[in-house]
């Protein structure tokens, strides 16, 4: 699956292993990400594609951090 903006991926390596992010922008061989908490909009998180598992999903509004908290806290609570 392709890496585009908006798509919500869950961390398989590294501090942050097991999170849900949001893909803000995908490059070749680095996708850029942010929870909305620890790593806000204006601190994203570059990340290695291969450390990355994408889900079906899509995020069209991601304009504020409490916009992704308030997203991405479903599929907390689904784990």
């Amino acid at each position: 699956m392709d890496f585009v903006r908006g798509l919500v991926v869950r961390s398989l390596r590294g501090r942050d292993k097991g999170e849900f992010l949001v893909v803000l922008e995908a490059s070749g061989c680095e996708i850029v990400v942010c929870d909305g908490k620890r790593r806000p909009l204006e601190r994203p998180k570059r990340k290695n594609p291969i450390h990355l598992a994408a889900t079906n999903t899509l995020l069209r509004s991601m304009n504020t951090n409490r916009e992704i908290r308030c997203a991405l806290r479903q599929f907390s609570q689904d784990s």
